[in-house]
């Protein structure tokens, strides 16, 4: 009765949804503030039936009722509860109902705390959100059911992927939802502002908060999705370039692109047609990402189906959506107000070169996915574009961009002073370079370019600190008055600097690892040794042991350092799940402050004198705790900014903060 409950309720979301656009536009244009305000009634409602349906699908889950088709394709009794519960967005049908979720949260959300937008500009907002809402709940509802039951339902389920029954995928997914279709709010703002035709500063103020929670959002989803990747699939590395890597990436870049963009246009009232571009462009590449994901035409382990007839929906979507969008822009284009006039050497010319850098690393990263597909449509060779792609093309470009991003925020408006932004800065650069030289003399084999990106992360760290020493006169006024500086900045200041400071911090950790991680890979016997870096390696011991869905061989093997002392007790696992027939790794990470030691045990094959040997991969990842330290700072940064209430809400300060 409750699936049923669930399904009826989708349903009737959809029909909200056909309400919430249609009264709502037409409040938009008569300028009703009766009809606007039903519309927002509807956009509420159609959230509540869309919570019901997926509550309803949860406790279908966690009950293992597998008369729920989508239930008995992803679940099983024996899964541990959180991985049941994860299992509801796990599958094709049930992510496809998490985004209806957010995409109707987010609409309820501007439909409730929207008040300081403009009416009119509100009324359309919401009804294009409505309409995606339309779009997204009836593919839904008509074509990707997550509710169906099953005639004739199994005595037990088949299971989710063991790749996915981790902690860190079950919770990537919720994140990185929020800040994919976190970008539909900035596309339906976009949209509403091309409808009535104003573009300008307050548009900007209102539509910054938006897009900085959806940045932050997709930050934390990237990471967790990068943490998982590296410590489940068993490789060692953290980002490959995969398709479904890229495709979350993509919205990333343009998002980092429109909040500086955004500043430009609120501050100068410059690049409206540029911002309300980039606003589109980024919930664009949102649906592009959910086609990639779920049409099959590219391999991936993160992908959630492989369904050519649903991804040509996805695709369509996409292109009403986005078709709709830039036909939109195209014609209103012309009527935008240029905005203010700014000298070259200006912190407007700066965050149009962090524009233009950004859009280029995004159309790098965007050719380097869709080139296979692009061949292959052509002449029907299968081709693969893999990491010395991107490496060769992506990070000159972002290299650029870094290396110019300390500047910016000292640079004055409309016409800046690149000799005195240079004074201030010439101690971080000082610093930087030395650290660089050190890092290239001291660490073996020595290596240019990596020594080359340290520097770079120093030089990033070291400008956030700057400018935040700039704010506040730090060594120019008595320290009391420093201190009453920094008390009065604005939370939004520093957001801003621990956001560039973390970008530093995940330079270091990604140059660092990158080019100086130890790796080895040897079949051992019970009591055989090998050597990695400045460890000795020993396996003493494998046994079988059984967990809660799963059967595994757990190994035992003891790291010791040069002075013979026990470093770590590794225990490595090789799971193998009797209900899908799969067998997965489990890896044992040792930290070792910034540092991870990081063992695989392998496949069970013939050793020497025909002893049992086990393949074991070892490796010696250095500073990669940065890696995921950098990104998380960064979302920090975002949410300490979004806490600023001059940001969140798009007002003036209060005359308390004012006053300090």
């Amino acid at each position: 009765m409750i699936i049923e409950l669930g399904a009826f309720a989708l349903i009737l979301a959809l029909v909200f949804s056909v309400l919430q656009t249609g009264l709502s536009a037409v409040g938009g244009a008569r300028r009703s503030a009766v009809l606007a305000g039903a519309g927002r009634g509807a956009a509420l409602a159609t959230f509540l039936c869309v919570a019901v349906t997926f509550a309803a699908l949860v406790h279908a889950f966690v009950t293992s009722d597998f008369s729920v088709a989508n239930v008995a394709a992803n679940s099983h009794t024996a899964k541990p509860m959180l991985f049941k519960v994860a299992g509801a967005w796990g599958s094709h049908e049930g992510s496809m109902l998490l985004w209806c979720l957010v995409l109707t949260g987010y609409g309820a959300a501007m439909a409730v705390f929207g008040a300081s937008l403009p009416p009119r500009l509100r009324a359309y907002a919401v009804a294009v959100q409505g309409a995606l809402g339309i779009m997204f709940l009836a593919y839904t509802v008509f074509a990707s059911n997550p509710m169906i039951r099953l005639v004739d339902p199994p005595v037990e389920g088949r299971s989710l992927n063991p790749l996915l029954q981790d902690w860190a995928l079950a919770v990537h997914p919720p994140f990185l939802y929020a800040g994919y279709v976190g970008f539909s709010v900035v596309y339906s703002l976009a949209m509403g502002a091309l409808i009535e035709g104003r573009v300008d500063a307050a548009w900007a103020r209102w539509v910054r908060p938006w897009t900085l929670a959806a940045w932050s959002l997709l930050t934390i989803g990237i990471t967790l999705g990068a943490f998982w990747a590296y410590y489940e699939l068993g490789w060692g590395g953290w980002w490959f370039w995969d398709p479904v890597e890229n495709a979350s990436f993509m919205p990333w870049l343009i998002g980092a692109a429109l909040l500086h963009s955004a500043i430009v246009l609120e501050k100068r009232g410059a690049l409206p047609g540029w911002t309300v571009f980039l606003g589109l462009a980024a919930f664009t590449f949102s649906m592009l990402g959910a086609f990639l994901v779920r049409s099959g035409v590219l391999t991936s382990v993160h992908a959630f189906a492989v369904d050519p007839t649903r991804g040509v929906l996805l695709l369509m979507m996409m292109g009403v959506a986005a078709g709709s969008g830039f036909l939109l822009f195209a014609l209103r284009a012309p009527s935008l107000n240029s905005g203010g006039l700014f000298a070259p050497v200006s912190r407007e010319s700066a965050i149009v070169l962090n524009n233009i850098v950004l859009s280029t690393a995004t159309a790098t990263v965007l050719l380097g996915t869709l080139y296979p597909l692009i061949r292959e449509a052509i002449d029907g060779e299968a081709v693969s574009v893999g990491p010395p792609f991107f490496n060769l093309t992506f990070t000159p470009v972002m290299l650029l961009a870094l290396a110019i991003l300390p500047a910016g925020p000292l640079l004055a408006w409309k016409r800046g002073d690149a000799g005195a932004v240079m004074r201030r800065l010439w101690v971080a650069l000082a610093a930087a370079a030395v650290l660089g030289l050190v890092t290239y003399g001291l660490i073996v084999p020595r290596k240019a370019l990596a020594s080359a990106g340290v520097a770079l992360g120093f030089w990033l760290i070291g400008g956030a600190l700057a400018e935040l020493a700039e704010r506040v006169k730090l060594l120019r006024v008595p320290l009391a008055q420093t201190w009453r500086r920094a008390t009065g900045l604005p939370r939004g200041a520093w957001g801003t600097t621990l956001a560039h400071a973390g970008m530093g911090v995940f330079v270091l950790g990604a140059s660092f690892e990158t080019a100086w991680r130890v790796e080895q890979a040897q079949a051992l016997s019970l009591g055989q040794s090998f050597r990695l870096g400045a460890y000795s390696l020993t396996l003493q011991d494998v046994g079988t042991v059984e967990g809660p869905n799963y059967l595994a061989e757990r190994g035992k093997v003891a790291i010791v350092d040069q002075a013979g002392r026990l470093v770590c007790a590794a225990r490595p696992e090789r799971r193998f799940y009797p209900t899908g027939g799969q067998t997965t790794s489990e890896v044992h990470i040792c930290p070792k402050g910034l540092d991870d030691l990081y063992i695989v045990l392998g496949e069970r094959r013939a050793g020497e004198g025909g002893k049992p040997a086990w393949l074991v991969r070892a490796y010696v990842n250095p500073w990669v705790r940065l890696i995921f330290l950098g990104p998380l700072l960064m979302a920090l940064g975002g949410a300490i900014s979004l806490s600023d209430r001059r940001i969140r809400l798009g007002v003036g300060r209060r005359a308390s903060e004012t006053a300090a």
